[in-house]
């Protein structure tokens, strides 16, 4: 898949950035990782992630009643990091996930998510 190992290596120069992958969240398959991953485990990291998506997907507590409003992105935090989520949009299924571990006090939310969000737009578009 062009454009992921391109992808992967601009999440890891935001700031605070430990490790990233693209997790097909139907799956739970991490299509590519890079740098660290919580408890050194990137299937594991991978599998959490689709959980999570799935379960933001499915819930109607998370569903918004505007018509076409699809999920963009989950952060959750820790103690000692963020993990960004960010549904990487397509025209035909949407099953791509870009997940970013930062570091709590090196990290900056505002300024990865719009990187996030421009990394799954390049990646899209190089598709």
């Amino acid at each position: 898949m062009p454009g992921v190992d391109h992808c992967l290596q601009e999440a890891m120069t935001i700031p605070g950035a430990v490790g990233a992958s693209i997790v097909d969240y139907t799956t739970g398959f991490p299509v590519a990782t890079t740098g660290a991953a919580p408890n050194e485990d990137h299937e594991a990291a991978a599998a959490g992630t689709a959980e999570v998506v799935q379960a933001a997907n499915s819930r109607s507590l998370f569903v918004s009643a505007i018509p076409h409003d699809l999920l963009e992105d989950l952060i959750i935090t820790t103690a000692g990091g963020y993990h960004l989520l960010r549904v990487v949009q397509t025209e035909f299924d949407s099953r791509l996930v870009l997940y970013v571990w930062l570091d709590r006090i090196r990290g900056n939310l505002a300024v990865a998510r719009r990187k996030m969000q421009r990394l799954a737009d390049d990646l899209v578009a190089a598709r």
